[in-house]
């Protein structure tokens, strides 16, 4: 796992759903990048994010907030304005009333005010005064389900930079900046918590990556039938046979010309991600108006053993025109982890 991971450091998870159009004022506070989703990577992840805010002037945006995702996905969330843990998933919902849901939630509460301590003492370890300061923590782990292998990741970040990280494998703290020299000394003399550590990403935060990988496939595999619809601006452009809401992400999409393969003239689209844990896609076919009107065409999408057919007519194509589709090619995200127990999780002061 490198060290630099500025990707991972950003808003638009962190905040609630209902809260994304914050982030716009946020990006000069932490940082913007495009991270590269791999729906179809064998390897999973788990991280949690706490981000705590000083100085902040945009009503609404919370001092504090922490976000856990599994393979990119909101989980849960809590933050300093509603005071309680939330579940992000509806297969989440069943842990909300057990003693672990009640832990994390007094531990995230915990955090919160340690956090508000440290960045006052970041202030002064970098001669600031005035202005907007960031803290933020990014802890986790990566597991392949193929070879087993995992690796576990622990980095702090101060203005969108980095200020400490673990060395996961060595069990040790490093810092690039002289900042952070006080802290890096401090944290590698509290054996107690470094052993603690070493149990956590080296057995329980794989360990609950796998307890929520099942809930999460079986809640998908419920509700992930394509939808197919087919579109096209107006008469003259391309058609596109577009399917969402399937899973998993194994998908299938052709065109049929009078029953037979229609491979000319078709441009299939990736397959890309959906918020909920569902995938879609799409295959555009170019067809002039007088071809339509000569020959049929089909659009078929095979999903897990079944077909699910759009033959294309002008009715068909009308009675999705109103539909809105939106494609992000800026996918912003970050993996997250849950259980983490409380001296994981609430660190010391700086």
């Amino acid at each position: 796992m490198a060290l630099k991971r500025k990707e991972i450091f950003l808003c638009q998870q962190i905040f609630s759903y209902f809260r994304v159009e914050l982030c716009v004022a946020l990006v000069l506070l932490i940082y913007r990048i495009k991270l590269c989703v791999f729906v179809c990577s064998e390897s999973h992840t788990f991280i949690t994010t706490y981000t705590g805010i000083n100085g902040q002037t945009i009503e609404g945006i919370p001092e504090f907030s922490a976000v856990t995702t599994l393979d990119g996905r909101q989980i849960d969330y809590y933050d300093s304005e509603i005071k309680k843990l939330i579940p992000r998933q509806d297969w989440m919902k069943e842990f909300e009333s057990t003693d672990t849901w009640k832990e994390d939630t007094e531990i995230r509460q915990q955090v919160q005010q340690i956090y508000k301590n440290n960045i006052h003492v970041l202030i002064e370890r970098f001669n600031q005064s005035h202005g907007v300061h960031t803290y933020q923590r990014m802890y986790g782990c990566d597991w392949d389900d193929q070879t087993g292998a995992s690796e576990g990741f622990d980095q702090y970040g101060y203005d969108g930079e980095d200020y400490v990280a673990l060395d996961v494998k060595e069990l040790r703290y490093m810092t690039a900046v002289p900042q952070g020299f006080i802290t890096m000394a401090k944290w590698n003399n509290d054996r107690h918590q470094l052993e603690f550590l070493r149990q956590y990403y080296g057995h329980d935060c794989v360990y609950w990556l796998k307890h929520f990988l099942p809930l999460r496939k079986v809640d998908l595999e419920r509700r992930g039938t394509p939808e197919v619809s087919l579109l096209q601006k107006d008469p003259s452009s391309p058609v596109e046979c577009h399917a969402t809401g399937f899973y998993p992400a194994a998908v299938t999409i052709i065109w049929l010309r009078n029953r037979q393969d229609q491979d000319e003239e078709v441009d299939l689209g990736e397959l890309l991600p959906n918020e909920d844990g569902t995938f879609q896609k799409a295959s555009t076919l170019s067809i002039r108006p007088e071809e339509l009107k000569k020959n049929q065409f089909v659009c078929v999408v095979e999903h897990e053993g079944r077909a699910f057919q759009k033959i294309l007519t002008d009715d068909e194509i009308k009675s999705n025109t109103s539909k809105l589709l939106i494609v992000r090619d800026d996918y912003i995200t970050f993996n997250g982890d849950i259980n983490a127990a409380a001296s994981a999780t609430n660190r010391n002061n700086q």
